[in-house]
């Protein structure tokens, strides 16, 4: 099945009431465990990838892998360049390949976000690449303002007039979400997410989602939220079957037994993130 557009992908799960687990890989392995997890569900995932790991695994390497892998998986699978925060940042995931980026212009002031976003569309339209963007301050989730404080926020009159301006394909928004480990349990602006939703056509993506609470998961998914980001846990959960395969002593200086090894766990993993939200029981 070939691969799909992002945005055709969140349009498809903003109808049908499902929330689509978008899952940060870094290497081969672990684009293929988020796979083999949807094939298994019969449930449209996004594999993503931070540019940030470049140093790891160059972006035109995991491009290539991640859309040739998508190409043969047996449900719809989309690959997405995650955060990008300059123009030349997306630019370069799209020249290197990739068929969806964010770019990220959260922390810049309203008029720059909109400015640098808007070139970023006009640029990725000419390659028929989706775009992501981001309004309002998701922060750092060891950074207990980050989270709630609400004036870091997306405003429903910005989140509008943002939307019209740049053309964007997606938004993500900051509702009590942050990135990485959280200081204190999120509480998700339901009200806000209802606000937003009814306000504005494109899909909405929620970042930071490792750690929140299932129900608030859930509920996020039946007010709209399409996109949901997944990092943390996954490469936690990564790490966890590294460490007990590690401690059973099957593998003692077997680096290939021990990556064999922890395929099952990581496969369950993300299986449990796309029934989660999944509430309304979509399947293909």
């Amino acid at each position: 099945m070939p691969r799909v557009k992002v945005n055709e992908l969140l349009k498809h799960a903003t109808e049908n009431r499902y929330g689509v687990a978008a899952v940060n890989t870094l290497n081969i392995e672990t684009v293929k465990y988020v796979i083999a997890a949807a094939e298994r569900e019969r449930v449209p995932v996004i594999v993503q990838f931070y540019p940030g790991f470049e140093n790891y695994t160059a972006l035109r390497h995991l491009a290539f892998a991640a859309c040739d892998m998508a190409d043969r998986a047996s449900v719809p699978v989309a690959v997405h360049l995650d955060h990008s925060n300059s123009f030349e940042i997306a630019v370069k995931g799209i020249r290197d390949g990739f068929p969806s980026v964010m770019v990220d212009g959260s922390a810049l002031s309203f008029e720059e976000n909109v400015d640098l976003t808007a070139a970023v569309v006009r640029t990725a339209g000419i390659f028929g690449v989706d775009v992501e963007a981001e309004l309002g301050h998701v922060g750092s989730g060891d950074n207990e303002d980050d989270i709630v404080n609400t004036d870091h926020y997306t405003r429903v009159d910005q989140a509008v007039e943002f939307v019209e301006r740049t053309g964007c394909g997606s938004l993500a928004i900051a509702v009590g979400n942050a990135h990485g480990p959280y200081v204190k349990t999120p509480n998700l602006d339901f009200d806000r997410i209802r606000a937003i939703r009814s306000s504005v056509s494109v899909p909405l993506v929620l970042h930071g989602c490792s750690d929140i609470p299932e129900e608030q998961l859930k509920e996020a998914v039946n007010l709209g939220m399409s996109k949901f980001n997944i990092a943390t846990e996954y490469f936690r959960a990564m790490y966890q079957a590294m460490e007990k395969g590690i401690a059973s002593g099957k593998y003692d200086g077997n680096a290939v037994g021990l990556m064999f090894d922890i395929q099952e766990a990581m496969i369950e993993f993300v299986v449990g993130k796309i029934r989660l939200l999944n509430p309304n029981k979509f399947s293909l």
